[in-house]
């Protein structure tokens, strides 16, 4: 075991010293705007209230990689599957920097590959919920309109 900080984390998961999954990579993307424990306390405390809104990711399969889409984002379905029973695949032959250039409303994370994500997110968060800081894990460029 070893304790890091979030932005620590992410570094350690660029150099590939650990790995986790992509919500993982999100949430520590989201502490990274927070300096210390006791800011993420108030912040978390103050928003408490507020609500919270469920949803999960859908897969879409490009050519050359594949973009976890989240609520909000301009290709996120209007009525997701929650439950995994209808099996819907969401693919298309683009490559995810054509799909990055024609976009301009982004939820997403792009995985290049098992070690390799992009985070994109220009929407505005719900319920005083603060969006992750937007980061990648290797040097590609989606030329986004962000």
């Amino acid at each position: 075991f070893q304790w890091s900080s979030p932005p620590e984390a992410i570094e350690r998961f660029k150099s590939q010293d650990i790995w986790f999954p992509p919500p993982q990579f999100y949430e520590f993307c989201r502490l990274c705007n927070f300096s210390s424990l006791r800011e993420l306390r108030k912040f978390s405390s103050e928003r408490a209230l507020e609500g919270c809104e469920r949803w999960m990711p859908v897969m879409l399969s490009a050519a050359d990689g594949s973009i976890h889409l989240l609520p909000g984002d301009e290709l996120y379905p209007e009525d997701p599957d929650y439950t995994g029973e209808n099996k819907i695949v969401m693919s298309t032959d683009k490559k995810v920097e054509d799909l990055m250039k024609e976009g301009g409303v982004f939820h997403r994370i792009v995985i290049k590959n098992i070690n390799s994500f992009a985070l994109y997110v220009n929407i505005q968060a719900k319920y005083k919920h603060i969006n992750p800081l937007m980061m990648k894990t290797d040097s590609s460029d989606y030329n986004s309109r962000l």
